[in-house]
Protein backbone atom coordinates (compact mmCIF):
# COMPACT_ATOMS: atom_id res chain seq x y z
CA UNK A 1 0.00 0.00 0.00
CA UNK A 2 1.11 3.62 -0.84
CA UNK A 3 0.19 6.50 0.90
CA UNK A 4 -0.59 9.91 -1.44
CA UNK A 5 1.29 12.80 -1.14
CA UNK A 6 -0.17 15.86 -0.02
CA UNK A 7 2.68 18.70 -0.24
CA UNK A 8 0.60 21.57 -0.96
CA UNK A 9 -2.04 20.34 1.90
CA UNK A 10 -1.61 22.86 5.34
CA UNK A 11 -0.32 21.63 8.41
CA UNK A 12 -3.48 20.84 10.64
CA UNK A 13 -4.92 18.48 7.03
CA UNK A 14 -1.69 16.94 6.34
CA UNK A 15 -1.27 16.01 10.52
CA UNK A 16 -4.77 14.13 9.99
CA UNK A 17 -2.94 11.56 7.48
CA UNK A 18 -0.68 8.83 7.94
CA UNK A 19 0.48 5.50 6.50
CA UNK A 20 -1.27 3.01 8.67
CA UNK A 21 -4.92 2.69 8.23
CA UNK A 22 -7.79 0.09 7.28
CA UNK A 23 -8.30 0.58 4.02
CA UNK A 24 -11.02 -0.99 1.84
CA UNK A 25 -13.33 -0.45 -1.62
CA UNK A 26 -13.66 3.26 -0.72
CA UNK A 27 -9.26 3.26 -1.28
CA UNK A 28 -9.50 2.62 -4.95
CA UNK A 29 -11.74 5.87 -5.51
CA UNK A 30 -10.17 8.21 -3.42
CA UNK A 31 -7.06 8.00 -6.10
CA UNK A 32 -8.82 6.87 -9.00
CA UNK A 33 -5.85 8.49 -11.02
CA UNK A 34 -2.94 7.29 -9.49
CA UNK A 35 -4.36 4.09 -8.04
CA UNK A 36 -2.33 5.13 -4.20
CA UNK A 37 -4.75 4.14 -1.15
CA UNK A 38 -5.76 6.50 1.51
CA UNK A 39 -4.50 6.44 5.47
CA UNK A 40 -5.64 7.36 8.43
CA UNK A 41 -3.48 8.31 11.63
CA UNK A 42 -4.56 6.71 14.75
CA UNK A 43 -1.27 6.94 17.17
CA UNK A 44 0.63 9.82 16.41
CA UNK A 45 0.51 13.35 16.86
CA UNK A 46 1.93 16.21 15.66
CA UNK A 47 2.20 20.15 16.35
CA UNK A 48 3.52 23.54 15.04
CA UNK A 49 6.71 24.33 17.49
CA UNK A 50 5.56 26.99 19.95
CA UNK A 51 7.05 30.75 20.10
CA UNK A 52 9.46 30.94 23.01
CA UNK A 53 8.02 31.14 26.15
CA UNK A 54 4.97 29.35 25.16
CA UNK A 55 3.54 25.91 24.96
CA UNK A 56 1.41 23.51 22.66
CA UNK A 57 -1.59 22.57 24.34
CA UNK A 58 -2.12 18.89 25.04
CA UNK A 59 -4.17 17.10 22.24
CA UNK A 60 -3.44 14.75 19.12
CA UNK A 61 -2.36 17.09 16.69
CA UNK A 62 -2.01 20.44 18.73
CA UNK A 63 -1.36 23.64 17.30
CA UNK A 64 -0.81 27.15 18.43
CA UNK A 65 -3.98 29.35 18.30
CA UNK A 66 -3.15 31.98 15.64
CA UNK A 67 -3.58 35.44 17.67
CA UNK A 68 -6.14 36.49 15.20
CA UNK A 69 -8.65 33.74 15.91
CA UNK A 70 -8.76 35.42 19.05
CA UNK A 71 -9.55 38.69 18.04
CA UNK A 72 -13.57 38.17 17.50
CA UNK A 73 -13.54 36.39 21.19
CA UNK A 74 -16.56 38.51 23.53
CA UNK A 75 -14.92 39.42 26.53
CA UNK A 76 -11.19 39.81 25.38
CA UNK A 77 -8.91 42.33 24.37
CA UNK A 78 -8.48 42.30 20.28
CA UNK A 79 -5.75 41.66 18.74
CA UNK A 80 -4.08 44.71 17.91
CA UNK A 81 -4.16 46.21 14.23
CA UNK A 82 -3.58 49.09 12.66
CA UNK A 83 -7.61 49.46 12.03
CA UNK A 84 -8.32 49.44 15.85
CA UNK A 85 -4.91 50.31 17.50
CA UNK A 86 -5.88 48.07 20.55
CA UNK A 87 -3.41 47.20 22.89
CA UNK A 88 -1.57 44.11 22.42
CA UNK A 89 -3.34 41.20 24.70
CA UNK A 90 0.17 40.12 27.26
CA UNK A 91 1.90 37.84 26.25
CA UNK A 92 1.31 38.28 22.28
CA UNK A 93 2.48 40.14 19.61
CA UNK A 94 0.41 41.97 16.56
CA UNK A 95 -0.45 39.53 13.58
CA UNK A 96 0.38 40.66 10.24
CA UNK A 97 -2.00 41.40 7.80
CA UNK A 98 -5.26 41.44 10.28
CA UNK A 99 -6.35 44.61 10.37
CA UNK A 100 -10.10 44.66 10.23
CA UNK A 101 -11.84 45.05 6.77
CA UNK A 102 -12.79 48.81 5.96
CA UNK A 103 -16.90 49.78 6.57
CA UNK A 104 -17.34 45.61 8.13
CA UNK A 105 -19.47 46.79 10.71
CA UNK A 106 -20.69 43.95 13.13
CA UNK A 107 -24.69 43.05 12.85
CA UNK A 108 -26.86 44.83 15.32
CA UNK A 109 -27.56 42.91 18.89
CA UNK A 110 -24.73 40.31 17.76
CA UNK A 111 -21.47 39.43 19.24
CA UNK A 112 -18.74 38.99 17.01
CA UNK A 113 -17.97 34.94 16.20
CA UNK A 114 -15.11 33.78 17.81
CA UNK A 115 -12.42 33.09 15.28
CA UNK A 116 -13.52 35.57 12.63
CA UNK A 117 -11.20 38.45 12.90
CA UNK A 118 -11.39 41.17 10.10
CA UNK A 119 -8.81 40.17 7.39
CA UNK A 120 -7.51 42.99 5.27
CA UNK A 121 -6.88 40.40 2.32
CA UNK A 122 -9.48 38.19 2.13
CA UNK A 123 -7.65 35.44 0.31
CA UNK A 124 -6.35 34.85 3.46
CA UNK A 125 -7.56 32.12 5.82
CA UNK A 126 -6.62 33.01 9.56
CA UNK A 127 -4.29 29.60 10.61
CA UNK A 128 -4.12 28.37 7.14
CA UNK A 129 -0.86 27.78 4.69
CA UNK A 130 -0.61 28.53 1.46
CA UNK A 131 -2.83 27.37 -0.93
CA UNK A 132 -1.47 24.65 -3.31
CA UNK A 133 0.09 25.79 -6.58
CA UNK A 134 -0.27 29.48 -5.28
CA UNK A 135 2.09 32.56 -3.81
CA UNK A 136 1.64 33.14 -0.32
CA UNK A 137 -0.53 35.65 1.33
CA UNK A 138 1.85 38.73 2.20
CA UNK A 139 2.73 38.82 5.96
CA UNK A 140 1.28 34.70 6.20
CA UNK A 141 4.41 32.38 7.14
CA UNK A 142 3.88 29.16 5.22
CA UNK A 143 2.05 26.64 7.23
CA UNK A 144 4.53 23.54 7.06
CA UNK A 145 7.43 24.53 9.60
CA UNK A 146 5.79 27.92 10.25
CA UNK A 147 6.78 29.47 13.20
CA UNK A 148 3.90 29.23 15.45
CA UNK A 149 1.82 32.40 15.59
CA UNK A 150 2.30 33.83 19.21
CA UNK A 151 -1.27 33.06 21.49
CA UNK A 152 -2.54 34.07 24.78
CA UNK A 153 -1.69 32.29 27.17
CA UNK A 154 -3.68 29.56 28.91
CA UNK A 155 -6.26 30.45 31.20
CA UNK A 156 -5.69 29.50 34.23
CA UNK A 157 -8.91 30.47 35.54
CA UNK A 158 -12.27 30.93 32.89
CA UNK A 159 -14.81 31.05 35.52
CA UNK A 160 -15.45 33.60 38.74
CA UNK A 161 -14.76 32.27 41.90
CA UNK A 162 -17.70 30.55 43.14
CA UNK A 163 -19.51 32.24 45.63
CA UNK A 164 -21.17 29.30 47.43
CA UNK A 165 -19.51 25.77 47.78
CA UNK A 166 -21.90 23.46 48.61
CA UNK A 167 -19.52 20.15 49.14
CA UNK A 168 -16.12 20.38 50.14
CA UNK A 169 -14.33 17.99 47.03
CA UNK A 170 -14.98 16.29 44.12
CA UNK A 171 -15.58 12.73 44.92
CA UNK A 172 -12.85 10.31 44.68
CA UNK A 173 -15.09 7.28 44.28
CA UNK A 174 -16.39 5.88 40.69
CA UNK A 175 -20.14 5.37 41.53
CA UNK A 176 -20.72 4.27 38.09
CA UNK A 177 -19.58 1.04 36.06
CA UNK A 178 -17.64 2.24 33.21
CA UNK A 179 -16.36 0.45 30.30
CA UNK A 180 -12.24 -0.36 30.78
CA UNK A 181 -11.19 -0.88 27.60
CA UNK A 182 -9.71 2.32 25.37
CA UNK A 183 -9.96 3.69 21.74
CA UNK A 184 -8.21 1.03 19.21
CA UNK A 185 -4.90 2.47 17.96
CA UNK A 186 -5.05 5.44 20.06
CA UNK A 187 -2.63 7.36 21.10
CA UNK A 188 -2.72 7.37 25.61
CA UNK A 189 -2.40 10.02 27.37
CA UNK A 190 -3.16 12.17 30.29
CA UNK A 191 -6.24 14.20 30.88
CA UNK A 192 -7.51 16.68 33.16
CA UNK A 193 -10.16 19.23 32.29
CA UNK A 194 -7.99 22.18 32.24
CA UNK A 195 -6.33 20.59 29.36
CA UNK A 196 -9.12 20.15 27.30
CA UNK A 197 -10.29 23.86 28.31
CA UNK A 198 -7.49 25.42 26.75
CA UNK A 199 -8.27 24.18 23.43
CA UNK A 200 -12.01 25.48 23.44
CA UNK A 201 -12.03 29.38 22.45
CA UNK A 202 -16.01 29.60 23.05
CA UNK A 203 -15.48 28.88 27.22
CA UNK A 204 -13.30 31.83 27.50
CA UNK A 205 -16.18 34.62 25.95
CA UNK A 206 -18.60 36.37 28.24
CA UNK A 207 -22.41 35.78 28.43
CA UNK A 208 -24.30 38.94 29.70
CA UNK A 209 -21.25 39.97 31.29
CA UNK A 210 -20.21 36.86 33.09
CA UNK A 211 -18.01 33.99 32.12
CA UNK A 212 -19.81 31.40 30.31
CA UNK A 213 -20.60 28.14 31.70
CA UNK A 214 -21.36 25.65 28.97
CA UNK A 215 -23.73 22.86 30.78
CA UNK A 216 -25.66 22.65 27.05
CA UNK A 217 -23.52 19.67 26.05
CA UNK A 218 -26.44 17.08 25.62
CA UNK A 219 -27.77 19.70 22.55
CA UNK A 220 -24.08 20.37 21.41
CA UNK A 221 -20.74 19.92 22.40
CA UNK A 222 -18.13 23.22 21.59
CA UNK A 223 -15.81 22.88 19.23
CA UNK A 224 -11.90 22.46 19.82
CA UNK A 225 -9.66 24.89 17.76
CA UNK A 226 -8.41 21.91 16.01
CA UNK A 227 -12.04 21.19 14.44
CA UNK A 228 -11.95 24.62 13.91
CA UNK A 229 -8.41 25.33 12.04
CA UNK A 230 -8.56 21.79 10.21
CA UNK A 231 -12.19 23.32 8.63
CA UNK A 232 -11.01 26.57 7.40
CA UNK A 233 -7.94 24.43 6.66
CA UNK A 234 -9.79 22.74 4.26
CA UNK A 235 -11.91 25.32 2.87
CA UNK A 236 -7.86 27.31 2.61
CA UNK A 237 -5.97 24.71 0.62
CA UNK A 238 -7.99 21.53 -0.17
CA UNK A 239 -11.75 22.32 -1.29
CA UNK A 240 -12.81 19.69 -4.03
CA UNK A 241 -15.54 17.21 -4.60
CA UNK A 242 -15.04 13.97 -3.63
CA UNK A 243 -14.59 10.63 -5.74
CA UNK A 244 -15.19 11.56 -8.92
CA UNK A 245 -12.01 14.00 -9.91
CA UNK A 246 -8.64 13.08 -11.29
CA UNK A 247 -7.02 16.36 -10.29
CA UNK A 248 -4.53 16.82 -7.42
CA UNK A 249 -7.05 18.57 -4.96
CA UNK A 250 -9.66 15.84 -5.89
CA UNK A 251 -7.46 13.27 -4.51
CA UNK A 252 -6.23 15.20 -1.56
CA UNK A 253 -9.80 15.85 -0.60
CA UNK A 254 -11.38 11.79 -1.42
CA UNK A 255 -7.91 10.99 0.50
CA UNK A 256 -9.34 13.08 4.10
CA UNK A 257 -13.10 12.06 3.34
CA UNK A 258 -11.99 8.34 3.41
CA UNK A 259 -9.18 9.21 6.43
CA UNK A 260 -12.47 10.35 8.41
CA UNK A 261 -14.26 6.94 7.39
CA UNK A 262 -11.56 4.98 8.66
CA UNK A 263 -11.02 6.85 12.05
CA UNK A 264 -14.98 6.26 12.64
CA UNK A 265 -14.11 2.71 12.52
CA UNK A 266 -11.53 2.45 15.00
CA UNK A 267 -13.55 4.93 17.63
CA UNK A 268 -16.30 2.76 16.72
CA UNK A 269 -14.50 -0.95 17.05
CA UNK A 270 -15.37 -1.78 13.68
CA UNK A 271 -13.48 -4.12 11.71
CA UNK A 272 -13.60 -2.38 8.41
CA UNK A 273 -14.19 1.52 7.05
CA UNK A 274 -16.85 -0.01 5.06
CA UNK A 275 -19.41 -0.88 7.79
CA UNK A 276 -19.43 3.27 7.72
CA UNK A 277 -21.87 5.73 6.18
CA UNK A 278 -21.67 9.12 6.77
CA UNK A 279 -25.31 11.11 7.38
CA UNK A 280 -26.17 14.06 8.71
CA UNK A 281 -26.56 12.80 12.35
CA UNK A 282 -27.74 10.04 14.23
CA UNK A 283 -31.61 10.85 13.14
CA UNK A 284 -30.91 10.80 9.30
CA UNK A 285 -29.08 7.29 10.34
CA UNK A 286 -32.11 6.55 11.90
CA UNK A 287 -34.11 7.53 9.39
CA UNK A 288 -31.69 5.63 6.97
CA UNK A 289 -32.08 1.92 8.40
CA UNK A 290 -36.22 2.61 8.64
CA UNK A 291 -36.27 3.55 4.84
CA UNK A 292 -33.71 0.99 4.07
CA UNK A 293 -33.57 -2.50 6.16
CA UNK A 294 -37.09 -1.34 7.98
CA UNK A 295 -39.20 -1.63 4.54
CA UNK A 296 -37.84 -4.68 3.32
CA UNK A 297 -37.88 -6.71 7.02
CA UNK A 298 -40.82 -5.16 9.02
CA UNK A 299 -44.47 -6.33 7.82
CA UNK A 300 -47.85 -6.59 9.20
CA UNK A 301 -48.08 -8.40 12.85
CA UNK A 302 -44.28 -7.61 13.35
CA UNK A 303 -43.31 -5.61 16.60
CA UNK A 304 -40.02 -3.12 17.06
CA UNK A 305 -39.29 -3.09 20.88
CA UNK A 306 -38.82 0.87 21.50
CA UNK A 307 -37.85 1.75 25.65
CA UNK A 308 -40.00 4.88 26.78
CA UNK A 309 -36.88 6.84 27.27
CA UNK A 310 -35.71 7.33 23.98
CA UNK A 311 -34.95 10.46 21.97
CA UNK A 312 -37.97 11.33 19.46
CA UNK A 313 -35.67 10.77 16.94
CA UNK A 314 -35.65 6.81 17.93
CA UNK A 315 -39.53 6.27 18.02
CA UNK A 316 -40.76 8.41 15.46
CA UNK A 317 -39.67 7.21 12.41
CA UNK A 318 -40.48 3.42 13.92
CA UNK A 319 -44.19 4.91 13.97
CA UNK A 320 -43.89 6.52 10.89
CA UNK A 321 -42.86 2.79 9.55
CA UNK A 322 -45.42 0.88 11.56
CA UNK A 323 -48.31 2.70 10.52
CA UNK A 324 -47.24 2.42 6.63
CA UNK A 325 -46.56 -1.45 7.22
CA UNK A 326 -49.14 -2.11 9.60
CA UNK A 327 -46.59 -3.54 12.41
CA UNK A 328 -46.90 -2.26 15.98
CA UNK A 329 -43.91 -0.17 17.81
CA UNK A 330 -44.17 -1.31 21.17
CA UNK A 331 -42.92 0.84 24.28
CA UNK A 332 -40.24 -0.86 26.74
CA UNK A 333 -41.10 0.40 30.14
CA UNK A 334 -38.83 1.92 32.88
CA UNK A 335 -38.64 1.83 36.33
CA UNK A 336 -38.87 4.60 38.86
CA UNK A 337 -35.17 5.18 39.23
CA UNK A 338 -35.06 5.83 35.09
CA UNK A 339 -33.67 2.00 34.20
CA UNK A 340 -35.48 -0.42 31.25
CA UNK A 341 -37.69 -2.60 32.99
CA UNK A 342 -35.47 -5.48 31.92
CA UNK A 343 -38.17 -7.98 32.79
CA UNK A 344 -40.51 -6.44 30.83
CA UNK A 345 -38.46 -5.72 28.09
CA UNK A 346 -37.58 -10.02 28.21
CA UNK A 347 -41.83 -10.66 28.76
CA UNK A 348 -42.11 -8.24 25.48
CA UNK A 349 -39.50 -10.07 23.64
CA UNK A 350 -41.14 -12.90 20.44
CA UNK A 351 -41.04 -14.15 17.54
CA UNK A 352 -42.80 -10.97 16.28
CA UNK A 353 -40.09 -8.72 17.76
CA UNK A 354 -38.04 -7.76 14.43
CA UNK A 355 -36.42 -4.57 15.74
CA UNK A 356 -35.02 -3.16 19.27
CA UNK A 357 -34.10 0.76 19.29
CA UNK A 358 -32.31 1.85 22.18
CA UNK A 359 -29.92 4.53 23.26
CA UNK A 360 -26.74 3.71 24.29
CA UNK A 361 -27.10 6.38 27.07
CA UNK A 362 -30.29 8.76 27.90
CA UNK A 363 -30.61 12.14 26.43
CA UNK A 364 -33.01 13.06 29.65
CA UNK A 365 -32.05 10.79 32.26
CA UNK A 366 -28.51 9.69 31.62
CA UNK A 367 -29.36 6.10 32.19
CA UNK A 368 -26.89 3.96 30.49
CA UNK A 369 -28.87 0.63 29.72
CA UNK A 370 -27.09 -2.84 29.61
CA UNK A 371 -26.71 -2.89 25.44
CA UNK A 372 -24.81 -6.29 25.02
CA UNK A 373 -27.21 -8.42 27.50
CA UNK A 374 -30.33 -6.56 25.83
CA UNK A 375 -29.18 -7.00 22.00
CA UNK A 376 -27.81 -10.89 22.89
CA UNK A 377 -31.42 -11.52 23.89
CA UNK A 378 -32.99 -9.79 21.06
CA UNK A 379 -30.58 -12.31 18.68
CA UNK A 380 -32.54 -14.76 20.32
CA UNK A 381 -35.31 -14.02 18.89
CA UNK A 382 -33.97 -13.26 15.95
CA UNK A 383 -34.76 -9.44 15.87
CA UNK A 384 -31.96 -6.95 14.86
CA UNK A 385 -30.73 -4.07 17.12
CA UNK A 386 -30.06 -0.57 16.61
CA UNK A 387 -28.43 1.12 19.08
CA UNK A 388 -28.55 5.40 19.06
CA UNK A 389 -25.03 6.47 20.49
CA UNK A 390 -25.76 9.84 20.05
CA UNK A 391 -25.00 11.22 23.96
CA UNK A 392 -22.99 8.24 24.64
CA UNK A 393 -19.82 8.63 22.13
CA UNK A 394 -18.32 11.70 23.64
CA UNK A 395 -18.28 10.24 27.34
CA UNK A 396 -17.07 6.54 27.21
CA UNK A 397 -15.71 4.08 24.66
CA UNK A 398 -17.69 2.38 22.35
CA UNK A 399 -16.99 -1.50 20.77
CA UNK A 400 -19.42 -2.23 18.62
CA UNK A 401 -18.51 -5.69 17.90
CA UNK A 402 -18.46 -5.92 21.68
CA UNK A 403 -22.09 -5.18 22.12
CA UNK A 404 -22.29 -6.82 19.19
CA UNK A 405 -24.73 -3.93 17.67
CA UNK A 406 -25.93 -4.26 13.93
CA UNK A 407 -26.55 -0.84 14.02
CA UNK A 408 -25.06 1.87 15.36
CA UNK A 409 -25.69 5.48 15.09
CA UNK A 410 -23.99 8.97 15.99
CA UNK A 411 -24.00 13.15 15.61
CA UNK A 412 -20.93 14.36 15.27
CA UNK A 413 -21.42 17.69 16.92
CA UNK A 414 -22.14 16.07 19.85
CA UNK A 415 -18.67 14.37 19.59
CA UNK A 416 -16.81 18.17 19.61
CA UNK A 417 -17.56 18.27 16.00
CA UNK A 418 -19.40 20.35 13.37
CA UNK A 419 -23.00 19.89 12.86
CA UNK A 420 -24.37 18.05 10.19
CA UNK A 421 -22.23 15.23 10.12
CA UNK A 422 -22.85 11.44 11.50
CA UNK A 423 -22.00 7.97 10.89
CA UNK A 424 -23.98 5.02 10.70
CA UNK A 425 -22.50 2.13 11.56
CA UNK A 426 -23.85 -1.67 9.83
CA UNK A 427 -23.17 -5.36 9.75
CA UNK A 428 -22.02 -6.04 6.44
CA UNK A 429 -24.27 -8.45 5.46
CA UNK A 430 -26.81 -6.15 6.37
CA UNK A 431 -25.56 -3.25 4.31
CA UNK A 432 -24.86 -5.79 1.60
CA UNK A 433 -28.88 -6.73 1.26
CA UNK A 434 -29.87 -2.69 2.00
CA UNK A 435 -31.42 -1.15 -1.13
CA UNK A 436 -30.64 2.71 -1.87
CA UNK A 437 -32.76 5.48 0.58
CA UNK A 438 -31.31 8.12 -2.02
CA UNK A 439 -30.46 7.96 -5.65
CA UNK A 440 -28.38 10.26 -7.41
CA UNK A 441 -24.55 10.60 -7.89
CA UNK A 442 -21.72 9.47 -5.97
CA UNK A 443 -23.77 5.96 -5.45
CA UNK A 444 -24.01 4.58 -8.67
CA UNK A 445 -21.57 2.24 -10.69
CA UNK A 446 -23.24 2.84 -14.19
CA UNK A 447 -26.42 4.76 -15.25
CA UNK A 448 -28.65 4.02 -19.02
CA UNK A 449 -32.29 4.56 -19.35
CA UNK A 450 -32.37 0.71 -19.56
CA UNK A 451 -30.40 -0.06 -16.57
CA UNK A 452 -28.80 1.81 -13.62
CA UNK A 453 -26.59 -0.54 -11.54
CA UNK A 454 -24.82 0.73 -7.83
CA UNK A 455 -21.92 1.18 -6.07
CA UNK A 456 -21.46 -1.13 -3.28
CA UNK A 457 -21.85 -0.48 0.66
CA UNK A 458 -21.52 2.49 1.79
CA UNK A 459 -21.15 4.24 -1.26
CA UNK A 460 -24.48 3.92 -2.17
CA UNK A 461 -25.82 5.24 0.87
CA UNK A 462 -24.43 8.46 -0.20
CA UNK A 463 -25.83 10.01 -2.62
CA UNK A 464 -24.78 13.44 -3.89
CA UNK A 465 -22.32 15.54 -2.62
CA UNK A 466 -21.46 14.92 1.20
CA UNK A 467 -20.57 17.13 4.14
CA UNK A 468 -16.63 16.79 3.26
CA UNK A 469 -15.58 19.76 5.63
CA UNK A 470 -18.10 18.33 8.12
CA UNK A 471 -16.16 14.70 7.77
CA UNK A 472 -12.81 16.58 8.25
CA UNK A 473 -13.93 18.37 11.21
CA UNK A 474 -14.99 15.14 12.41
CA UNK A 475 -11.48 13.25 11.72
CA UNK A 476 -9.40 16.31 13.33
CA UNK A 477 -12.32 15.85 16.62
CA UNK A 478 -11.75 12.33 16.58
CA UNK A 479 -8.07 12.73 16.72
CA UNK A 480 -8.06 15.43 19.21
CA UNK A 481 -10.79 12.95 21.31
CA UNK A 482 -8.10 10.32 21.35
CA UNK A 483 -5.25 11.89 22.39
CA UNK A 484 -6.52 11.65 25.69
CA UNK A 485 -7.19 8.66 28.08
CA UNK A 486 -10.77 7.85 27.22
CA UNK A 487 -10.75 5.76 30.46
CA UNK A 488 -9.66 8.85 32.30
CA UNK A 489 -12.13 11.00 30.79
CA UNK A 490 -15.58 8.80 32.18
CA UNK A 491 -14.03 8.40 35.62
CA UNK A 492 -13.83 11.92 35.71
CA UNK A 493 -17.13 12.85 34.67
CA UNK A 494 -18.15 10.15 36.86
CA UNK A 495 -16.71 11.65 39.66
CA UNK A 496 -18.02 15.66 38.69
CA UNK A 497 -21.65 13.62 38.22
CA UNK A 498 -21.15 12.53 41.82
CA UNK A 499 -20.32 15.80 42.78
CA UNK A 500 -22.64 17.58 41.15
CA UNK A 501 -25.61 15.41 42.79
CA UNK A 502 -24.43 16.39 46.10
CA UNK A 503 -24.17 20.13 45.42
CA UNK A 504 -27.77 20.32 43.88
CA UNK A 505 -29.09 18.55 46.81
CA UNK A 506 -28.47 21.62 49.14
CA UNK A 507 -30.78 23.22 46.94
CA UNK A 508 -34.28 23.70 48.69
CA UNK A 509 -37.51 22.63 46.27
CA UNK A 510 -34.66 20.88 43.61
CA UNK A 511 -35.64 17.47 42.59
CA UNK A 512 -33.33 15.64 39.85
CA UNK A 513 -35.00 12.95 37.91
CA UNK A 514 -33.77 9.35 37.73
CA UNK A 515 -31.28 7.12 39.40
CA UNK A 516 -29.93 4.81 37.19
CA UNK A 517 -26.63 2.93 38.71
CA UNK A 518 -25.07 3.79 35.19
CA UNK A 519 -25.78 7.05 33.84
CA UNK A 520 -23.80 9.30 32.40
CA UNK A 521 -23.12 13.53 33.54
CA UNK A 522 -26.83 14.59 32.38
CA UNK A 523 -28.89 16.25 35.03
CA UNK A 524 -32.50 16.79 34.37
CA UNK A 525 -34.60 18.43 37.35
CA UNK A 526 -37.39 20.41 38.25
CA UNK A 527 -37.30 23.32 40.88
CA UNK A 528 -40.47 23.92 42.57
CA UNK A 529 -42.14 27.41 42.38
CA UNK A 530 -40.46 28.18 39.49
CA UNK A 531 -41.20 27.05 35.38
CA UNK A 532 -38.21 25.35 33.81
CA UNK A 533 -37.94 28.20 30.93
CA UNK A 534 -37.74 31.00 33.72
CA UNK A 535 -35.27 28.92 35.82
CA UNK A 536 -33.12 28.39 32.18
CA UNK A 537 -33.55 32.86 31.54
CA UNK A 538 -32.04 33.25 35.23
CA UNK A 539 -29.48 31.18 34.91
CA UNK A 540 -28.52 33.18 31.03
CA UNK A 541 -28.39 35.93 32.78
CA UNK A 542 -25.38 34.22 35.10
CA UNK A 543 -23.76 33.07 31.83
CA UNK A 544 -24.73 29.84 32.28
CA UNK A 545 -25.97 28.06 29.74
CA UNK A 546 -28.31 25.25 30.21
CA UNK A 547 -31.78 23.46 28.19
CA UNK A 548 -35.37 23.50 29.01
CA UNK A 549 -38.49 21.47 27.96
CA UNK A 550 -39.03 18.56 26.72
CA UNK A 551 -35.79 17.35 25.65
CA UNK A 552 -37.25 15.46 22.33
CA UNK A 553 -38.41 12.75 25.02
CA UNK A 554 -41.49 13.57 25.90
CA UNK A 555 -42.24 9.63 27.05
CA UNK A 556 -39.50 9.77 29.32
CA UNK A 557 -40.77 13.00 30.80
CA UNK A 558 -44.37 11.86 31.33
CA UNK A 559 -43.06 9.03 33.02
CA UNK A 560 -42.20 11.22 35.74
CA UNK A 561 -46.00 13.00 35.28
CA UNK A 562 -43.94 16.42 33.61
CA UNK A 563 -43.92 17.42 30.04
CA UNK A 564 -40.89 19.78 31.00
CA UNK A 565 -37.75 19.92 33.04
CA UNK A 566 -34.54 22.02 32.94
CA UNK A 567 -31.48 19.82 31.90
CA UNK A 568 -27.83 20.38 33.00
CA UNK A 569 -25.30 18.04 30.77
CA UNK A 570 -21.82 18.03 31.47
CA UNK A 571 -18.83 17.62 29.46
CA UNK A 572 -15.20 16.66 30.05
CA UNK A 573 -14.41 20.49 29.66
CA UNK A 574 -16.83 20.84 32.96
CA UNK A 575 -15.45 21.91 36.07
CA UNK A 576 -16.33 21.13 39.91
CA UNK A 577 -16.18 25.25 40.05
CA UNK A 578 -18.76 25.48 37.15
CA UNK A 579 -21.15 23.12 39.24
CA UNK A 580 -20.72 25.67 42.23
CA UNK A 581 -21.87 28.79 40.27
CA UNK A 582 -24.92 26.64 38.64
CA UNK A 583 -25.87 25.80 42.59
CA UNK A 584 -24.88 29.02 43.59
CA UNK A 585 -27.47 30.67 40.88
CA UNK A 586 -29.70 28.16 41.45
CA UNK A 587 -30.21 29.42 45.37
CA UNK A 588 -30.34 33.12 44.48
CA UNK A 589 -33.34 32.33 42.33
CA UNK A 590 -35.01 30.10 45.08
CA UNK A 591 -34.38 33.02 47.66
CA UNK A 592 -35.44 35.77 45.95
CA UNK A 593 -38.72 36.98 46.46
Amino acid sequence: MTTPEFTGLAAPLSALLGKEAKTGAADAAAAPATGTNTAVRTDTATSTAPSSGTGAAPGAGATVVPAAAMAGLPGMQPVPSAATGAGAVPGTGAVPGTSAVPDAGAMPGMSPVPGTSALTDTSAVPGVGTVPGMEAVPGMATVPGMSAVPTTPPQTSTTTAPTTNPTTAVPTTNPTTTPTHHLPGAQRGAFSPEMARRDFPILHRLVNGRPLVWLDNGATTQKPRQVIEAVAAFYGSANSNIHRGAHTMARDATALYEAGRAAVADFLGAPSPEEIVFVRGTTEAINLVAETWGRANIGPGDDILVPVLEHHSDIVPWQQLAAETHARVVPVPLLPDGQIDQFAYADLLSSRTRLVAVSHASNVLGTVPPVAEMTALAHRYGAKVLVDGAQAVAHFPVDVQAMDADFYAFSGHKLFAPTGIGALYAKPELLAAMVPWQGGGNMIESVSFDRTTFAPAPHRFEAGTGHISGVVGLLAALDWLSSFDHGAIAKYEADLLAYARQALATVPGLEVLGDAPDRIAVLAFTLAGHDPTAVAQSLDLDGIAVRSGHHCAQPALAHYGLDSAVRASLALYNTPEEVDQLVASLLRLQQSP
